[in-house]
């Protein structure tokens, strides 16, 4: 099933429009079988961010500058995992863990990296190859739950859980999880739901909400 999510990124809009001139539409898919949902969104535009207030922005955590991210690490259900980048296959959809590694998760390379302003993404496989995946459990997440992850310039971005949601994957798109963000935030997403035997694939999508406490 295909599930269509918009990113917005105000400051890669440069870059998408490049991209759009050569592929007519940049498309985002999240997987396929037991992994991420399909994922293809229309042009990304620009979006009004309203400042927040005084005491917010006190309390905000500056932003890191970009660096890759290596590996990922969720105490609470588990889950450490190596992260392999992820760009567009040839057919301009997404590409994801080997769903014959199931273990093995994934960042999206075209969004922020972990730690800067923005919505950096996160995937992995809920189960694959008759195995858990590295997010089997990740629907058990709370608000308050911690995320860390390791970067190459040797820094580490903890995040901390602010929700989660089972979204339907036909109404991925209104859930708004690659909207641009003011401050750094991290999503974590995976399949979850009842499993489509006829579709070979879970109806829903989990998708975990952080924001970075510590950088």
């Amino acid at each position: 099933m295909t599930t269509r999510i918009t990113n917005r990124r105000g400051y890669l809009i440069a870059l998408v429009v490049a991209l759009l001139a050569a592929l007519a539409v940049l498309a985002l898919t999240l997987g396929g079988g037991p992994g991420p949902s399909d994922a293809q969104p229309p042009p990304a535009r620009p979006v009004a961010v309203s400042p927040a207030p005084a005491s917010e922005a006190q309390d905000a955590v500056a932003a890191l500058p970009k660096s890759e991210p290596v590996s990922i690490d969720i105490p609470k259900i588990g889950a450490h995992s190596s992260l392999v980048p992820l760009g567009l296959n040839p057919d301009n959809t997404v590409q994801v863990p080997p769903v014959t590694t199931p273990l093995q998760a994934g960042w999206y390379t075209y969004a922020p990296t972990p730690g800067e302003v923005g919505p950096a993404v996160v995937l992995g496989h809920v189960d694959g190859n008759h195995q858990k995946g590295i997010f089997f459990r990740l629907k058990e997440l709370a608000a308050g739950d911690r995320v860390t992850v390791a970067r190459k310039d040797g820094s580490t971005a903890l995040f901390e859980v602010t929700k989660v949601h089972q979204v339907p994957k036909k109404d991925f798109e209104a859930e708004g999880v690659y909207d641009d963000t003011a401050d750094p935030e991290l999503r974590l997403i995976t399949c979850g739901g009842v499993f489509d035997r006829s579709a070979h694939n879970y109806v829903d999508n989990i998708v975990v909400y952080a924001h970075l406490v510590q950088g």
